[in-house]
């Protein structure tokens, strides 16, 4: 039989030697080493932030228009006797050409009539001149024979004092004085009055003149000459056709030059200014307008739209801005000049600008000196820069607000934030964290792309 006092000893023994053991094991482990916790280290694609020259940039359209549309019309009233047979639609003319003509007969009749009164009152002048010089040679003779008499009236008078000369004949000496002093005064009357028919003479002579030039000028009118080389129209008149005054013969372009009224968003219009470097521009009437539009210094590139693969485009010259904006589309017109429309064409590749073509207006303004990042490294007004770790090596994360003054396309221009030399992170961060320790990634083709499209010009494909 067992003992009961041994069994009750048991229990408590194993109890405290499974306590000890437990604590033995415990005690004879190593501590555990604890690990400090960070941020996870993220890879992102940087860029240097530099300022490049960056051209503002917007794109306008419209239809073409000849610079100088001229509708012919009839200066005179008469028959159609000829036509220019190149005077058609689609045709086109040297300028100088006589287009059309009025039969002149009436007018050729007028003008003789004219030259004809006008070689009567030069006839009629020179015959006063003529007799004015008869005149004055008659006056001098007069005079010298009234001397004569009046030595020999003296000589009578002095010879009947002495009664050696009857009263008689001293009476006819002084008759003959008396006659010849009349015959002076009516030859000096004569001659003062010449001037006035001399006057007179000279302005029928005047009027003559004018009235031959009239003549010829109406009979020049019989002839409808193109002043420019141009490319004809619609034509209303036939041969044969009576026209009267005012009565329009035919529509002509003329080929110098064409202009298009580019209609660009009012929002687009500031930008481009605020890149061309100044934004006033005076719209009255001065001539201060045409001086601030050159000084803009924008360039124009005119391409057709929807013929890509035509040979390239041409370069235009903003002349004009409209004088009120389109409320419906919310645009203004910019109006461009294109010099020589048909030079270089070449027949399927590059066609000339037609009238009522429809085209695209790219404005650019002179290069400047900006801040331009992509507008994917914006993120709702702020930039993520990849700044030197200052606890130890690397680079980490810090968000940065901007200040935007102006996007175009893919850029960003901006005058707050950034300095020049700073790393722009172009990437997606997350999360999105101050501190977060960055693998820096170099992006040197996506500078060269971000330079290329702020000077506006073609990106590189690759």
């Amino acid at each position: 039989m067992k003992n009961p006092f041994k069994s009750a000893l048991a229990l408590p023994a194993i109890v405290v030697i499974a306590l000890g053991a437990v604590v033995f094991a415990v005690r004879s482990q190593q501590p555990i080493e604890h690990e400090e916790l960070q941020y996870p280290t993220r890879s992102v694609e940087v860029i240097t932030a530099r300022t490049v020259p960056f051209r503002g940039r917007a794109v306008g359209y419209g239809n073409v228009e000849p610079a100088i549309l001229l509708n012919a019309k009839t200066e005179v009233a008469g028959k159609v006797s000829y036509i220019h047979p190149a005077l058609k639609k689609g045709g086109s003319l040297p300028g100088g050409t006589v287009a059309v003509r009025i039969e002149p007969t009436t007018f050729e009749l007028s003008l003789d009539k004219s030259k004809a009164a006008l070689a009567g009152t030069e006839f009629a002048l020179t015959q006063l001149q003529v007799e004015q010089r008869s005149t004055r040679s008659s006056l001098a003779i007069a005079k010298k024979n009234l001397k004569l008499s009046e030595k020999e009236l003296a000589r009578a008078t002095k010879a009947f004092e002495s009664d050696a000369l009857s009263r008689s004949a001293v009476d006819a000496e002084e008759k003959t004085v008396l006659q010849l002093r009349q015959q002076i005064e009516d030859l000096e009357g004569k001659l003062a009055g010449y001037k006035s028919r001399k006057a007179a003479s000279k302005a029928q002579i005047d009027q003559s003149k004018s009235q031959l030039a009239q003549s010829e000028d109406t009979l020049d009118r019989t002839e409808v000459r193109l002043p420019f080389e141009a490319r004809i129209g619609n034509v209303f008149v036939e041969e044969g056709e009576f026209a009267t005054v005012g009565h329009v013969l035919f529509e002509a372009s003329g080929t110098q030059a064409v202009e298009i009224e580019a209609q660009l968003p009012t929002q687009r219009f500031r930008p481009l200014l605020l890149a061309g470097g100044d934004a006033r521009v005076p719209l009255d009437g001065s001539a201060g307008l045409q001086t601030a539009i050159s000084n803009m210094n924008i360039e124009a590139r005119v391409a057709l739209v929807g013929a890509e693969g035509t040979g390239g485009g041409w370069d235009g010259t903003l002349t004009r801005i409209s004088e009120s904006i389109d409320p419906t589309r919310d645009t203004i017109g910019l109006v461009v000049t294109v010099d020589a429309p048909y030079a270089g064409v070449i027949p399927g590749e590059r066609p000339p600008l037609l009238k009522g073509m429809y085209t695209s207006v790219e404005f650019l303004a002179a290069p400047r000196e900006r801040m331009v990042v992509p507008r994917k490294a914006i993120h709702e007004g702020r930039v993520y820069v990849a700044k030197p770790n200052p606890d130890g090596d690397g680079h980490v994360l810090e968000i940065r607000p901007i200040r935007i003054t102006q996007r175009q396309g893919s850029l960003v221009v901006v005058d707050e934030g950034i300095a020049d030399g700073e790393l722009l992170i172009t990437t997606d961060v997350i999360p999105v964290l101050n501190g977060l320790p960055l693998k820096l990634i170099a992006s040197p083709n996506a500078e060269e792309e971000l330079a290329r499209q702020a000077l506006a010009q073609e990106e590189t494909s690759g």
